[in-house]
């Protein structure tokens, strides 16, 4: 499902979405990014399901935030294009104390194999990149489409992001990810309940 589903289609999507937009920041990039001439992008990962661990937590919503992730896709690969397109969100986001991640989904299957020492597979949609998390809780993606609608992509549905249920999303074999990730988030919001990468996954050699 790569174009997502308009959030008035799920009543737990409405509530995600509410409870996404208390952190102004993600107003902010949802409201903005768009303007880049982009019919197939996402804000996606941490930033999203972390605002509702601190709402749930009590806790101001930008808390221990460390980046905003913009996946989107341009059939351009080269690396300039990629830049191009960086560099725009850096003087459309200025004024935004946090740090912004944009990247090219379409560039993914070039750098991915140096980085991890395997294949990622094919890239056809922005989505394909969240498809392929290490958590199937933050696997999720939300954008503002023109007329002003939201619209969710959540392969593996809302509700471990809204309770804090960390589950692993073993596709590709990033144990090590995972494992990291998870130590860190459980040090920041303790109430977290973590579930262990499955041991039948192989391992990077």
């Amino acid at each position: 499902m790569s174009s997502g589903q308009l959030i008035d289609q799920c009543v737990l999507g409405a509530d995600f979405v509410n409870g996404v937009l208390q952190n102004r920041f993600n107003g902010e990039i949802l409201g903005r990014f768009g303007s880049l001439g982009f019919s197939d992008w996402w804000l996606t990962a941490g930033c999203l399901a972390q605002t509702i661990w601190n709402l749930n937590a009590g806790r101001q919503s930008e808390a221990d935030i460390n980046d905003y992730d913009i996946f989107y896709f341009d059939p351009d690969t080269d690396w300039k294009a990629e830049d191009r397109v960086i560099s725009q969100a850096a003087a459309l986001f200025a004024d935004l104390p946090v740090r912004i991640e944009v990247r090219n989904q379409a560039r993914v299957p070039i750098w991915y194999p140096e980085k991890f020492g395997f294949d990622c597979g094919p890239v056809h949609y922005a989505s394909d990149g969240i498809d392929r998390f290490a958590y199937q809780t933050t696997a999720i993606g939300l954008r503002k489409d023109r007329n002003g609608s939201f619209r969710i992509y959540s392969p593996f549905g809302l509700e471990a992001a809204m309770s804090g249920q960390i589950i692993p999303n073993p596709v590709l074999p990033i144990r090590k990810v995972y494992e990291a990730k998870v130590a860190r988030w459980k040090k920041i919001w303790p109430e977290l309940v973590i579930g262990p990468w499955p041991d039948d996954v192989k391992a990077v050699p």
